[in-house]
C-alpha cells in the first residue's frame, strides 16, 4: 500500500505539472488578452527600456530645439556674417604680436615665410639703378643717397655719355659734373664723391671696381650698403642692402629692434641663409617702395598683411589701400629707364628719361596727359628729396 501511495503521488506529480503549464500557457493568453490594457505587467516591462531610452529620446529633443533656433537664428548670423569682411575685416586678418619671449626658432620661420610670400609677389625684383658694369653701379649708388632712384637714372645717361670710365671721370672738371649731377641735390659733395672714388679707382685698382667688401669700403662715399649694392649686384657675391626701406620693414615686422645698419645687417644675417641675403634685400626694398610706406602704408592692400605684426599702423580699407599703391603696383612707371625684361614682362612701365612726362601722367595746370612737365617737378635742385627711393 505504501509503494502503490508513493507511486500515486509520483504519478500524480506530472497530472500537477500540466495544470501548471497550462497555468503558465494560459499567461501568454491573458497577457494576449490584456496587450491593449496599460495595467498589464508586460508593457511595464517594456517601458524600463522605454525609461532608459527616454534620455536618448530627450536628448535628440534638446539638441532639436537648439538646432531649431540656430536654423531660426541662422539668417541673422548669416547677415553678420556677410556683414564681417566690411565692417570687421581688419579684425579678422589682425594677427597677434609675436611675444616678447619668442624664440630664435620661431622668429627664424615667420621671417623666412614674409619672406617667401614677398618672392610671390616681385618675382621680378631686381636693383633700381640702371647700370651696364660695375662702375657705373658703384657711382649710381653713391648718388642715390639723398634722392631717388629715378632721378639718378634720369641724370647718370649725361654722366657716363661724357665720362664712360674710372679715368674720364678722374680727369673732369668739377664744375662741369656739378652740373650734370645738380637735379640730384647735394651736388657738390656727391661730385667730390664720384671724382674721389674714380682716381682711387684708377690710382689703386688700375682703373677697375674691386669685389672685395673691404676694398669697396675704403673708395670715397662708399660705405657697406654701397658695398653690399655692388657686390650683390656686379658680382653675384650676398650682401644685405640696410637702407631706409629695410630698417623701417624688418623693424615693423619685428625681425629685429636694432637701429643702426650694421647691426641690423647682422640680426638679420642670422634669420637667412646666406644665399638669400641679396635677394631678401629687394624684396623688402620693393615692397618699402611700393605698399609699406613709411607715412601711410597701404595695410589693406598688402599681401602679407595676415603675417604682419604692425597691420593696421595704415590705411586698412582695400578701396582706399589701393590708391596709394606706387609704382607697377599702382599702374605706374617704374625707376628704371631700362628695366629687366622680367619686370616689363610682369607689366612694369620703364620710366621717362628726364624732363619727359610719364605715360599717362596728369601733369598740373596741363590740359590733357602727355603734356610738358614743367622744370620744378620733382625734388628742387640742391634739396634733398623726401626719401630716398
Amino acid at each position: 500500500m505504501k509503494s502503490t501511495a508513493k507511486r500515486t503521488s509520483a504519478s500524480g506529480t506530472p497530472a500537477k505539472a500540466p495544470a501548471k503549464k497550462t497555468s503558465a500557457s494560459s499567461a501568454p493568453a491573458k497577457a494576449t488578452a490584456r496587450k491593449p490594457t496599460p495595467a498589464t505587467p508586460t508593457p511595464a516591462k517594456k517601458s524600463a527600456p522605454a525609461k532608459k531610452a527616454a534620455p536618448a529620446a530627450v536628448t535628440p529633443a534638446k539638441a532639436t530645439s537648439p538646432k531649431a533656433a540656430s536654423a531660426k537664428a541662422t539668417p541673422a548670423k548669416a547677415a553678420s556674417a556677410k556683414a564681417t569682411p566690411s565692417k570687421a575685416a581688419p579684425t579678422k586678418i589682425t594677427p597677434a604680436k609675436p611675444p616678447r619671449n619668442e624664440s630664435h626658432t620661431a622668429l627664424v620661420r615667420r621671417a623666412r615665410r614674409i619672406n617667401r610670400e614677398l618672392g610671390e609677389v616681385y618675382p621680378y625684383a631686381h636693383p633700381e639703378l640702371d647700370f651696364e658694369n660695375p662702375f657705373q653701379l658703384v657711382v649710381a649708388t653713391v648718388l642715390s643717397a639723398q634722392t631717388t632712384d629715378l632721378r639718378v637714372n634720369q641724370t647718370t645717361p649725361a654722366l657716363f655719355g661724357k665720362y664712360p670710365t674710372p679715368e674720364d671721370l678722374a680727369a673732369a672738371n668739377p664744375e662741369e659734373v656739378e652740373e650734370i649731377l645738380r637735379p640730384t641735390g647735394f651736388f657738390r659733395a656727391k661730385t667730390k664723391s664720384v671724382i674721389g672714388l674714380s682716381k682711387a679707382l684708377r690710382d689703386d685698382f688700375g682703373g677697375e671696381v674691386p669685389g672685395r667688401l673691404e676694398d669697396l669700403v675704403k673708395l670715397p662715399g662708399v660705405g657697406r650698403k654701397t658695398a653690399f649694392v655692388v657686390l650683390g649686384n656686379a658680382f653675384g657675391r650676398p650682401g644685405i642692402t640696410v637702407d631706409t626701406h629695410f630698417q623701417r620693414l624688418v623693424r615693423r615686422w619685428q625681425w629685429t629692434d636694432q637701429t643702426e645698419p650694421d647691426k641690423i645687417e647682422a640680426a638679420i644675417g642670422g634669420l637667412f641663409p646666406k644665399s638669400e641675403w641679396t635677394m631678401l634685400s629687394h624684396h623688402v626694398i620693393f615692397h618699402g617702395r611700393r605698399i609699406c610706406h613709411a607715412r601711410k602704408p597701404a595695410c589693406g592692400a598688402c599681401p602679407i598683411a595676415p603675417l604682419c605684426p604692425a597691420y593696421g599702423e595704415g590705411e586698412t580699407d582695400p578701396e582706399k589701400a589701393q590708391k596709394l599703391l606706387k609704382y607697377e603696383k599702382g599702374g605706374f612707371p617704374g625707376q628704371r629707364l631700362n628695366p629687366p625684361q622680367s619686370y616689363l614682362d610682369a607689366g612694369g612701365i620703364p620710366a621717362p628719361p628726364l624732363g619727359a612726362p610719364a605715360p599717362g601722367a596728369v601733369v598740373p595746370g596741363a590740359s590733357a596727359p602727355g603734356a610738358p612737365v614743367p622744370a620744378s617737378a620733382g625734388p628742387a635742385p640742391g634739396s634733398p628729396a623726401r626719401e630716398a627711393g
